[in-house]
């Protein structure tokens, strides 16, 4: 296939598939888990230590690597073809199709909002369909059509939504920053005070001991880092851009370090506009805080308190534009995976096919049925869940490939040693916390990726018959 993508493209796809619902969300979560300025926002900066430079790890085997697949080539090279096998299963399974599935119904429910009489969750048909649901499988279809146009009109669409919820990002740092300048940062004042978590037992903050505190701060990060996932999808597409050995490790870092800065200055202004702690019992978005948002809606608090009931509907709207496109990047990547496995036939054969447009249609229909079977599932969440841990198995498998000598032809320079290896090191801690922690969902998502074992040597007895 021609490659007609360039680095912006790439950047923009990145970039694209990172921003969804988790930014204007997750943050009253940690606020709870942490009860402290300083902690609060180190979970983010934390973050964006790792996600940029496992874009950079992911950009370096990139240029060794520039094939469709992208992240499954690089495991089943470093490693073997069973190691890329329970990736790719893992990614259909559940990280890649439940992510389509939560993304698709965070829309349905803002479109809810606006819509409160039309989009609801009271079911329709028996006690699981609703009127939300059918909404979000009515995108992922129309986005998977869109899809079989061809990776330059998919593009055309990514890059005018994603350009979009930048902007409307900026806008809302502009109102937080300005309103923290005109309060004279007012609640920064508290920012370096000790850590503490609030009991939904008690229905009060409790004080916790440092080495307590560090391993809720381990849990706390599971928001953002799910928030700031999903930048990898661009090597899926890899040779649908131009010159890819560069292109897509400069979209990787590019996109990935513009979102974290995004994210950064997006809590910063969330903080110049509301107070972190706040009474969950208030009357007003101000007086419960960021803590104890409404449904944890954050970005629609914060408006509302500066612009009213108005900034509740404008931050629903820009919500909805941000899964638009966010939903729209990780269709667009997902069926290059799903194709690439298909190649190595470790898939269904028929989604190693394209269509005329250069589309692997078969392989994006698998996938949007699959997410869609999800959304009405009602599990989807629970199965972003169980994958925290998969998705960290296979973070540090990836990067720890960038030291295999044999694949990559030459030694890891000195500085290149001690910032991968500060990263892996960090992922292990991160990782055994969250089997202290959350031990049942950890376990489950482990399971999931075993699971893939006895179809790997199913599917390559099949290859041998």
């Amino acid at each position: 296939m021609k490659s007609k993508l360039n680095v912006m493209d790439a950047s923009l796809l990145v970039m694209g598939s990172m921003i969804g619902s988790g930014i204007f969300l997750v943050s009253s979560e940690v606020g709870r888990q942490l009860g402290s300025p300083i902690w609060w926002i180190g979970t983010w900066v934390l973050t964006s230590f790792l996600t940029i430079t496992g874009a950079y790890a992911y950009g370096k085997l990139s240029s060794k690597f520039p094939a469709t697949g992208g992240q499954y080539i690089y495991l089943k090279e470093a490693y073997n073809p069973l190691i890329g096998f329970l990736f790719g299963w893992t990614t259909f399974l559940v990280i890649q199709t439940g992510t389509i599935a939560a993304v698709a119904v965070a829309f349905a429910k803002y479109a809810g909002f606006i819509f409160p009489e039309v989009i609801t969750d009271v079911p329709l048909v028996g006690d699981y369909i609703t009127s939300q649901q059918i909404l979000a499988a009515l995108l992922i279809a129309t986005l998977t059509a869109a899809n079989l146009k061809g990776i330059s009109f998919a593009s055309i669409i990514q890059n005018i939504f994603t350009i979009t919820k930048i902007g409307a990002i900026i806008a809302i740092i502009f109102i937080g920053l300005y309103v923290g300048i005109s309060n004279d940062w007012i609640h920064f004042s508290n920012f370096f005070e000790p850590g503490k978590t609030y009991s939904e037992t008690t229905k009060s903050f409790e004080n916790v001991s440092t080495p307590a505190l560090i391993t809720l701060f381990g849990a706390a990060m599971i928001g953002p880092l799910f928030s700031s996932s999903a930048w990898n999808n661009v090597t899926f597409a890899s040779q649908d851009f131009e010159h890819p050995q560069k292109t897509i490790a400069k979209g990787l870092v590019y996109g990935s370090a513009l979102v974290c800065l995004l994210y950064m200055l997006t809590n910063l202004a969330y903080l110049g506009i509301m107070p972190l702690t706040g009474d969950p019992s208030g009357t007003t978005t101000y007086a419960r805080g960021i803590m104890f948002a409404s449904q944890d809606r954050l970005g629609s608090a914060a408006l509302q308190t500066v612009l009213g009931d108005i900034g509740a509907l404008i931050m629903a709207i820009l919500i909805m534009i941000s899964t638009f496109g966010c939903n729209n990047g990780i269709i667009l990547a997902g069926g290059r995976l799903f194709e690439a496995m298909a190649h190595d036939k470790l898939f269904f054969a028929q989604a190693a096919k394209t269509n005329t447009n250069g589309a692997p249609a078969y392989s994006l229909w698998i996938q949007g049925i699959w997410a869609i079977l999800l959304c009405f599932s009602g599990s989807y969440g629970s199965l972003l869940d169980f994958t925290v841990f998969a998705i960290l198995l296979f973070y540090f498998l990836t990067v720890l490939a960038v030291f295999n000598t044999k694949i990559m032809g030459e030694p890891v320079e000195l500085r290149d040693k001690i910032l991968l290896s500060t990263y892996l090191i960090i992922l292990v801690l991160i990782a055994g916390n969250l089997l202290y922690m959350k031990t049942i969902p950890s376990t489950i998502g482990l399971l999931i990726v075993l699971a893939g074992i006895p179809f790997y040597y199913f599917m390559r007895k099949n290859q041998r018959n």
